[in-house]
């Protein structure tokens, strides 16, 4: 699989767009609103508490994969997401 490194950054930029407060500061994690929404799909554990990680369920483990596919491959994977 072939990774648009340029399509990554883009949606790094925008997530971090999310997450601006103070004017041109930003969080270096993810929104807690979001990661609390993936909670309640059942797409991953708890994100309340001391550790760095969150853990995939099955389910979300499958969309993740399906959902990095779909943005960020180049190729045949990539032209596939227009079809």
């Amino acid at each position: 699989m072939d990774i648009d490194r340029d399509h990554i950054d883009d949606a790094v930029l925008a997530l971090l767009f999310l997450g601006r407060h103070d004017g041109m500061r930003t969080w270096k994690s993810f929104d807690w609103a979001a990661m609390e929404r993936l909670h309640t799909k059942g797409l991953i554990s708890d994100p309340v508490g001391k550790a760095k990680s969150v853990v995939f369920t099955d389910e979300g483990l499958r969309q993740s994969e399906a959902s990095f596919r779909k943005l960020f491959t180049v190729g045949r994977e990539a032209e596939a997401r227009y079809s």
